[in-house]
């Protein structure tokens, strides 16, 4: 493989929709400052829709998926990033209408790009990836909104997903007491080993019925389902609480009421970390190479696959398979 001739999955939309590794050349890539050669990236839900036909993340064809990405500076037009530097580059528009990283090589504008931080490796950070990132950003959320670990239980949705799985051991990791909620009865020891100190099961969250209010249970919540389970789960939140809120798994609609926001003054905190300011950024990579980083990364990783094993295990986490991270090695 030289960077005249490399590989990378693509997605097309031509005569029929297909998802093959094919071979590119640099001048198939678009434009950006800093070319990089891939070492790690991840799987995400965005990344499993943009592989299918009718999955409203890919606009333009042919393309690279792909939102996260960890890798080797190349060649760099931009002074702030010089050849062997290590770096990561996840959100914004890679792997949505920018080619992303299940490619060898990847060419990112300079101003998407994140040095990698000292106590990450480059694959830990891709088993951390957008997913760990939002999850830190929930958390510190929390904490600016005067949530810390003195004021009660901490729930944690989809729990087993990327997010959810980063949001328990991060939120441990801190001295929080967290309540894992979760539908897999298989999971309840891997989330036990995160650091879930309780295992709720998701009927206990919402069952199918959405109160004004009802018995106040946890102080915070980080949130990653949406849809009906947030509504029930908002009207649980004790006074003054919080909720961080990224997904949407469950819907985009949230038939809530206003009372308990106006009777309890709960929070809901909105969590983007597509367009989040790169000084967030950069801090919050910074807390994950710190005192937001798990001790046991290597337990998030679901299994590690190559470029060519990508169109049979994307569609894993649209089937609700997924648990922790799935890495890709380029």
């Amino acid at each position: 493989m030289t960077a005249e001739n490399f590989s990378a999955l693509v997605v097309n939309k031509d005569d029929a929709f297909t998802v093959k590794v094919n071979k590119l050349t640099l001048e198939d890539l678009p434009k950006g400052e800093v070319l990089i050669k891939v070492s790690y990236s991840g799987i995400n839900y965005k990344d499993s829709l943009a592989s299918i036909p009718d999955g409203k993340i890919v606009t333009s064809y042919p393309f690279v998926p792909g939102i996260d990405l960890a890798g080797t500076v190349v060649s760099s037009e931009d002074s702030r990033f010089k050849i062997d530097d290590e770096v990561i580059a996840t959100s914004y528009e890679i792997g949505v209408s920018h080619f992303g990283g299940f490619s060898e090589y990847a060419r990112i504008p300079a101003q998407w790009i994140v040095p990698l931080p000292k106590g990450l490796s480059l694959k830990e950070a891709m088993v951390i990836g957008t997913a760990g990132f939002t999850a830190a950003l929930s958390v510190q959320k929390l904490e600016e909104n005067g949530i810390h670990p003195e004021k009660g239980k901490i729930l944690v949705t989809g729990a087993t997903g990327g997010v959810g799985s980063f949001a328990v051991s991060i939120l441990s990791t801190l001295g929080y007491q967290v309540e894992a909620s979760t539908g897999k009865e298989s999971e309840h020891e891997y989330l036990q080993s995160l650091g879930a100190t309780t295992i709720v099961n998701r009927e206990e969250v919402y069952d199918g019925k959405i109160k004004a209010l009802g018995k106040q249970k946890w102080a915070a919540a980080v949130d990653s389902v949406g849809g009906e389970p947030l509504a029930s789960l908002l009207s649980q939140i004790q006074y003054g609480g919080a909720v961080a809120c990224s997904g949407l798994t469950a819907g985009t609609q949230l038939p809530t009421s206003v009372f308990p926001f106006i009777l309890r003054g709960v929070s809901l905190l909105g969590v983007d970390s597509v367009y989040c300011p790169m000084d967030i950024r950069l801090n919050i990579w910074h807390r994950l190479a710190t005192d937001f980083k798990p001790a046991n990364l290597n337990d998030f990783i679901q299994q590690e696959v190559t470029l060519q094993q990508l169109p049979d295990v994307l569609p894993i986490l649209l089937k609700g398979q997924a648990r922790g991270r799935i890495l890709v090695a380029l």
